[in-house]
């Protein structure tokens, strides 16, 4: 099972007929976009992810109709749930994925097997030196490669600038893989000036694929955000016996640090590229230690990767899993929502101590209830944003004459059917006046506006 629509007919097969699923991308919600929103089509994409992920699902889905995008929801919602609780049992090619799966399902039958890649032939050196000259890189010069599918996730621009750093000005970059449309990287080392050293050579036959792996040193494979992949192009380098540096994250902090470097995740792009300039220079001037570990990678295919191996796996899992029924689909178990974020808050304020007659200059103690009779949760005043609060104003004449008064701030977190009591103190003051309560969220927003309670009385 894939992530992308040329995988929709194992999904069709898989919804229809309960089996042992092989679930490739732990995120599946690209493939949910691509055959949803990709054709023109909205309510089964929000179905789907209401279905999967409750309210959240819903929210997200919404915002994909009024055309907001960002990649957070895409990664953080991986649109599986309904898939995987109609299957037997599913099978993942990482400890990780496996972690994942068990965590967000766990009445799913979950088992990490290896991914199965045949192992090629050693690297003929003539033929990775032919193919240098080909595509114009230097025969006595460092090259890093980059493979497989260019997409932003990929951090290859990242690598473009790492190659402008103090100490990597002989070094040059190998690009091999089509590039999606957002990417402009031969743009990109134009401008931070190591067009001359980065080598965009676009897709490549099947079989000039593993030799291109052959004339690099070392290659790359960074990735953030995942789908939970384990990369075929990834396990291609390690089984030309070329090492690697990944991203330390996800499924990538699974591989053994003798056939891979780990890179930190950083906030900023130009602390990732230091960083990765850093283990650059580090490696690249230690050709032995690059000998060894692109020995240790190639013996790491081979034994963990064995096509023989990971069918066995396959088979067992059938066997075992032949006669188990899928589990029982359960509703997502959704925190609910809370006022950080969600604006629409129903509820009720009942006000104690207001009857009449209330002689002018007289001091009340006022009871005021807040109900919340909404679906989210409303949050402490001390919470900060998103916080709540009850704001009184007293009208005389059109002046406020509590102004200037401290807001009363929410003690607790109000779960939806849960009430508060606060207690304060009002002078009557001279002629005609007018109380009026309204709850706040702290940034400015007032309840009355966004569907919430308040209450009103001239006194």
């Amino acid at each position: 099972m894939g992530n992308n629509r040329y995988h929709e007919g194992v999904l069709a097969l898989a919804l229809s007929r309960p089996g042992v699923l092989v679930l490739h991308d732990v995120v599946l919600h690209h493939l949910l976009l691509d055959i949803t929103l990709g054709r023109n089509t909205f309510p089964p994409y929000r179905e789907r992810l209401t279905a999967d992920h409750g309210w959240i699902g819903k929210a997200a889905a919404e915002a994909k109709k009024w055309h907001a995008y960002g990649t957070a929801p895409v990664f953080s919602l991986p649109a599986h749930r309904t898939l995987l609780a109609r299957q037997r049992g599913v099978l993942v090619h990482s400890a990780w994925a496996e972690g994942v799966v068990r965590e967000e399902d766990p009445g799913v039958r979950v088992r990490a097997i290896p991914m199965g890649l045949p192992l090629p032939p050693p690297a003929d050196p003539a033929a990775a030196k032919a193919l240098r000259d080909r595509l114009g890189l230097p025969r006595d010069a460092p090259v890093v490669g980059s493979f497989g599918f260019q997409t932003p996730i990929k951090r290859t621009e990242v690598a473009i600038a790492a190659l402008a750093a103090p100490g990597l000005e002989r070094v040059h970059l190998l690009i091999v893989g089509q590039a999606a449309e957002v990417m402009d990287l031969e743009g990109e080392a134009r401008r931070v000036g190591v067009a001359d050293r980065v080598h965009v050579a676009g897709f490549l036959p099947y079989e000039e694929f593993e030799t291109a792996i052959a004339a690099t040193d070392l290659c790359l494979n960074l990735r953030y955000p995942t789908a939970g992949e384990t990369s075929a192009s990834l396990l291609r380098v390690l089984a030309v016996g070329r090492p690697a540096i990944v991203s330390d994250y996800a499924q990538f902090a699974d591989l053994p640090a003798e056939i891979a470097v780990k890179l930190p995740l950083a906030v900023a792009r130009e602390e990732e590229a230091a960083a990765l300039a850093a283990a650059l220079r580090e490696l690249l001037i230690d050709p032995a230690r690059l000998r060894a570990m692109g020995e240790a990678a190639r013996a790491h295919v081979a034994g963990r990767h064995a096509p023989a191996a990971a069918a066995a796996a396959v088979v067992a899992a059938c066997r075992e899993w032949e006669h188990a029924g899928p589990p029982l689909a359960a509703a997502p178990e959704v925190p609910k929502p809370s006022t950080i974020a969600w604006h629409h808050m129903p509820g009720e304020i009942t006000v104690e101590g207001v009857e009449w007659p209330w002689p002018e200059g007289e001091r009340r103690r006022l009871g005021i209830r807040l109900r919340n009779t909404g679906f989210a949760r409303w949050l402490a005043g001390a919470r900060g944003p998103g916080g709540t609060a009850l704001s009184l104003k007293l009208f005389s004449a059109g002046e406020d004459l509590l102004e200037a008064r401290r807001w009363l701030a929410l003690p607790r977190d109000l779960a939806p059917g849960e009430e508060v009591r606060f207690e304060t103190e009002v002078r009557r003051p001279p002629g005609p006046v007018r109380l009026r309560i309204e709850p706040h969220l702290f940034g400015g927003l007032s309840f009355s506006f966004l569907g919430g309670p308040w209450w009103e009385g001239d006194l």
